[in-house]
């Protein structure tokens, strides 16, 4: 009883750190494929030293068995970042977050697709609902370009976010016998390496030359936010029930939509929180029904 409460403690810690992200993104004057490097070489370092001095050895041979879906993975990950944070700077954190939570319902297509999952009629019907709220949302801003927002931008960069999740989780269910620090600490590794051309291209490195100020927010990204954040997930998730995952999941949009509120003054009106809510009710019950 005493383990699973922890666990649940770790798991609502790491969704308050997740749900702070987009406050720090919003403070870092880098472009979106920069912070996204950043955060997965950080983040990987951080975990290659914690799998070092905890002797955490990795399998060879399921490492090797495993590559090719690593490598996927890993560069569907980067690219998964790279439009949340493109989401984020076009739009607010709440659009950008919402729109990123339509994740559950493409992983429920996604997953009848290709290993012929049957889609019910509650499953058409919570993408309805789903794609309401978002036009709630969409039409409650005017769909305006200005105040240095493009919010019909950001908010399709955030479902392109949420498409690739949604493969991502697919392709890690071809994972096999890795752990799940094993796992993210690759495809962070494999993410930083597939960015680093774009980098070079781009920028050349020139964020070396940032101020104190800016690597604070770089560094909180990079090992609070993937590296802490990750470990408390996965040593939490094995002692959680699925079921209660899947709501406690529900708090990273909802401190997203509060520090934004706090932190950026992005408030909502009544009809962005309704449509949000349709959303979120819509994910969450799309997810249960499909883990039934």
């Amino acid at each position: 009883m005493e383990k699973t409460t922890n666990a649940k403690l770790n798991i609502i810690v790491s969704m308050l750190i997740w749900g702070s992200i987009g406050v720090f993104v919003r403070e870092i004057t880098l472009s979106s494929i920069e912070i996204a490097f950043l955060r997965a070489f950080i983040g990987s370092m951080f975990l290659i030293i914690v799998i070092l001095l905890k002797r955490i050895k990795l399998d060879k041979k399921l490492l090797k068995k495993n590559i090719v879906f690593l490598i996927l993975s890993g560069m569907a990950l980067a690219a998964n970042w790279f439009l949340l944070f493109e989401a984020m700077k076009y739009t607010t954190i709440s659009n950008a977050i919402l729109s990123y939570y339509f994740a559950p319902i493409f992983i429920v297509l996604f997953s009848a697709i290709l290993f012929k999952e049957k889609i019910t009629f509650k499953n058409i019907f919570y993408l309805l609902i789903s794609i309401t709220g978002l036009f709630i949302i969409m039409k409650s801003d005017g769909l305006e370009v200005g105040n240095g927002f493009n919010h019909i931008k950001g908010i399709l960069y955030g479902l392109s976010g949420a498409i690739v999740y949604a493969i991502i989780v697919i392709l890690n269910k071809y994972i096999k016998g890795l752990s799940g620090v094993h796992t993210t600490v690759l495809q962070l590794l494999i993410a930083s390496i597939s960015l680093t051309p774009f980098i070079f291209k781009n920028s050349g490195y020139k964020f070396l030359a940032l101020n104190n100020k800016m690597w604070f927010f770089i560094l909180t990204l990079g090992i609070v936010h993937t590296g802490v954040a990750y470990l408390l997930y996965f040593s939490a998730i094995k002692n959680v029930k699925g079921k209660s995952i899947a709501i406690l999941s529900y708090l990273d949009p909802i401190v997203a939509v509060l520090t934004a509120f706090i932190f950026l003054q992005e408030s909502m009106n009544k009809f962005q929180i309704f449509g949000a809510l349709l959303i979120l009710v819509s994910s969450y019950l799309s997810e249960i029904t499909s883990e039934n």
